[in-house]
């Protein structure tokens, strides 16, 4: 069993090639997939939490046994022209927003957007 706070360098490391270090958390996010949108086809619940990083080393590069396809850095004011998942969206206003409570509104799925 592994600790999110341990997951977040270690996957940063495997699927990006970078070292990090935790800097905050910025919040937790809970969301309900429908079983039509879910590839398992059956409804179920995601936790996403979501932590601000500073990288110390490492070289961005695409995950070595291929899980990741491609690693890449997009400027933020490119995000909104790519299909992407909502977790981004969070992600995003998480990081503006900096709220106490580290809750912000739903995203909505749609158009870009996915689940």
């Amino acid at each position: 069993m592994e600790d999110p706070f341990d997951t977040v360098t270690r996957e940063l490391g495997e699927e990006a090639g970078y070292q990090g270090v935790v800097e905050r958390l910025l919040g937790v996010d809970s969301r309900g997939i429908p079983a039509a949108a879910a590839r398992a086809g059956f409804e179920h619940q995601n936790v996403g939490i979501f932590y601000e990083v500073r990288i110390t080393g490492g070289e961005l590069r695409p995950e070595p046994n291929g899980e990741t396809a491609e690693a890449i850095w997009t400027p933020l004011a490119e995000v909104a022209d790519l299909r992407r998942s909502s977790l981004v969206d969070t992600g995003l206003a998480l990081t503006q927003t900096r709220p106490p409570t580290g809750h912000v509104a739903p995203v909505a799925v749609g158009g870009l957007i996915v689940h």
